[in-house]
């Protein structure tokens, strides 16, 4: 009788890490080696869910589930824990986090739940040896996420702007000394002040509840379909990059955009 799939794929990776006919490259492989694998495969997630794939979102996820199948592997050689310990430490977080579904706590609306499910996080973090109020704040995400996940976490003691007033006068300040540096011509003050400017704006998404990720993600996407028609506007004119005047590539950018509105 065949394995249920998720007993296959962890015997799977059991046998891969089998020093007795197991593969070399896994066997050799440790947490910090597979960090990379496993950040690349949520990022390949996510830009399936983007490209509307949920045929290649089904493939992507099952990769995804291979990099929790191995780090638990490697863990269970170490005998710190295995998956079935992942799966349980998950749904005792999910049945604790979500007391109005599995208890009689009484929350009526999303907004009341993210309240709560925050007063439940803080009161976890109480009883783990980080004491400050930035410990926990992962390092290896994207540096974009990360400022606004520090921005967030600072916010909960009050270490806030009170509106966005403050927030947009936050940027012309950092804008105005990116200029000065500039001008200065000291190149590593001027990458200081650019990364406050970036901070800076990263708080005004959060103060619109933007994710500043995805809404750069989503830029990007835009200004490479921009380019793409820009790119193929220049083809078709017979010319070739060289010779193509930036008022001329304006103009394709400029009918880029305005076929996109029209399509809006």
């Amino acid at each position: 009788m065949a394995l249920p799939s998720t007993e296959q794929l962890l015997a799977i990776m059991q046998q891969l890490r089998n020093p007795n006919g197991g593969c070399p490259w896994d066997l050799e492989q440790n947490f910090s080696t597979i960090a990379p694998y496993t950040i690349e495969e949520a990022y390949e997630v996510a830009d399936a869910i983007a490209k509307g794939d949920m045929t290649g979102l089904r493939e992507e996820l099952g990769d995804l589930l291979l990099q929790v199948v191995f780090h638990s592997q490697m863990a269970k050689e170490a005998g710190l824990f295995s998956f079935e310990d992942v799966a349980q430490s998950i749904n005792e977080k999910m049945i604790r986090r979500h007391p109005h579904v599995f208890s009689d706590a009484d929350i009526r609306d999303a907004e009341a739940q993210t309240k709560n499910w925050e007063t439940i996080k803080a009161e976890e973090r109480k009883g783990k040896e980080k004491t400050r109020v930035l410990d926990d704040v992962p390092t290896a995400v994207p540096a974009l996420m990360r400022a606004q996940k520090l921005q967030s976490r600072a916010a909960r003691v009050g270490f806030d702007w009170p509106d966005t007033r403050g927030v947009i006068a936050k940027i012309r300040e950092e804008l105005a000394e990116v200029e000065e540096a500039l001008a200065s011509g000291n190149a590593a003050h001027t990458q200081k002040e650019v990364g406050d400017l970036l901070f800076a704006v990263v708080n005004l998404a959060r103060f619109t509840a933007t994710d500043a990720e995805t809404a750069l993600r989503d830029a990007n996407t835009k200004f490479t379909r921009r380019f793409e028609a820009v790119e193929d506007g220049v083809k078709q004119s017979g010319k070739d990059w060289k010779a193509t005047t930036l008022d001329e590539m304006e103009a394709l950018w400029v009918a880029a955009k305005m076929t996109e509105k029209a399509h809006d």
